[in-house]
């Protein structure tokens, strides 16, 4: 059986559920999420984390921060005009929603010394995306705790216009609604549960 063979028997849904259900989110809106995010991914097994699968689809996103937790790497989003982290949809090709979080955060940053603060999730947040997003109409997003040293250079890619590291204390104005808020969110996840789970 080749890789992609091997990949595609693979049930990332189960996976994902299983990383769901075993972290126990600090803040009370993201146990709530937690709870809808597992009945969606439950309802639509591998449907869920496929683009094509609806309108509505899981998508992995990579909060990029320095190891000291001080700064955050973000990219202006071409489609969107606004300064947010990195991530999208999961392709065939991924063995889980974690990888295809770093895989994302690879291609979108061009650093290849990237890698998982701890394994499961820190973050959900499900938004709708209006108009100029194509058939997606709802992303159910899992952001993930990823590491880098913020002494190395970011190259653009084709999905953003601009990248750049930040303070965690002085973001851009220009981020989505909320932004500030999901990001203070991940980091007091990772600072009050810093073990792996």
């Amino acid at each position: 059986m080749d890789d992609v063979a091997a990949l595609e028997t693979r049930n990332r849904s189960a996976e994902l559920l299983d990383d769901l259900g075993s972290w126990s989110p600090v803040a009370p809106g993201q146990r709530t999420l937690l709870s809808e995010y597992e009945s969606f991914v439950a309802a639509r097994g591998e449907r869920a984390l496929d683009r094509d699968g609806g309108p509505e689809h899981v998508t992995g996103s990579a909060f990029v921060v320095t190891a000291d937790l001080t700064q955050v790497l973000l990219c202006f989003h071409r489609k969107g005009q606004f300064w947010v982290q990195l991530g999208g949809h999961v392709e065939r090709t991924d063995a889980s929603l974690a990888h295809a979080a770093l895989r994302e955060a690879h291609e979108e940053s061009g650093l290849s010394d990237l890698s998982l603060l701890r394994p499961g999730p820190v973050d959900l947040d499900r938004h709708g995306l209006g108009d100029g997003f194509g058939r997606c109409a709802v992303h159910w997003d899992v952001g993930y705790a990823v590491v880098a040293r913020g002494d190395l250079e970011p190259s653009v890619s084709d999905e953003s216009e601009a990248l750049a590291w930040f303070p965690i204390t002085d973001l851009p104005e220009n981020t989505p609604a909320g932004f500030p808020q999901r990001l203070a969110g991940a980091l007091h996840e990772l600072r009050t549960q810093p073990a792996t789970q």
